[in-house]
Formats: C-alpha cells, structure tokens, sequence
C-alpha cells in the first residue's frame, strides 16, 4: 500500500504545542499530543476500471490543497493499492460536525458524483480520546487488510 506523507490541517497546530511533553510521531512532521476526542474517517474505493485511476487520484490530490484550511482537519494521509485498483484516505477531525462539513464541499461532491458508480465505496468512522499516530494508521490498515482478507475468501462485504 502506498501512503502520501501527512497533511496537516488547521486543528493540527495544537499537536506542535506538546512536543515537549509528548515526543516526536512515528512520522516526519507528525507529533502526539492533541489531547481530547477525535474523530478518524477511513475511506476506501475499489474502482471497477484501471482507466480510472489517475483521476481519481487527480482530483484526491487537489482535494487534498483545501486541507490546511478545513475547520476541525487535524490532518489526513491518502493511501492506494493501484494493483487492486483501490485508494482513499484516513482522515482526522475535532468532531463529527467539522468531517460533515468536508463531505459536504462542492469539490467533495464533486468527485463522488463522477466515480460513485464506477466502483464501491466503504468507509468506518471511529472515535480516539487522543492523537496516537501509529495506532491510529495501524488500526485504519487492520481494518482495510480486513476487506482483503474477505475477498480472497469469496466472502460478501460489509
């Protein structure tokens, strides 16, 4: 699986302020630290085509600019699989309300509308009482490894 390196969003900032209390992330430029609730979006898309593919990641990655400006985006990493024809994102936010917003951006939309019958989309939303980096990207990849599992034993999806 390939995974772009760590967009910081505008809710991030708080993670600089503990460094000193809280250490350096498992990746460059992330840090733990945010204390309190969040809320983490793991996406994944299976698209039908390989044609397909760059443009979705065309316009993920254009999505991705709007980032630092997001209200409540701690931060996100994008993530694809080209050889299962598969991509997303795992996304981090102060609360519910603020990831409602970022679905419902015009670009967002956007997107949805054009590839949304061109594949099948599944996403899981959990919660965390605090910014933990690893566990956060080893739960997101536990539970996409999971759907893979599923599908080399024949079995439906969730």
């Amino acid at each position: 699986m390939l995974r772009t390196r760590w967009c910081e969003g505008p809710a991030g900032d708080s993670l600089d302020d503990r460094v000193a209390a809280h250490g350096v992330g498992v990746d460059s430029g992330i840090r733990g630290g945010r204390s309190g609730p969040l809320i983490v979006s793991v996406t994944d898309f299976t698209s039908d085509a390989y044609r397909d593919l760059p443009g979705i990641a065309r316009h993920g990655f254009a999505l991705r600019r709007h980032w630092p400006h997001l209200d409540g985006a701690v931060g996100m990493w994008l993530w694809a699989a080209p050889l299962a024809r598969r991509c997303g994102s795992v996304s981090v936010w102060t609360e519910r309300r603020a990831l409602a917003a970022f679905v419902r951006l015009p670009e967002h939309v956007a997107i949805m509308d054009e590839y949304r019958d061109r594949g099948t989309t599944r996403s899981v939303i959990r919660e965390y009482e605090n910014f933990d980096a690893a566990r956060i990207r080893r739960d997101a990849e536990a539970w996409l490894m999971s759907d893979d599992r599923r599908r080399r034993t024949g079995a439906s999806s969730r």
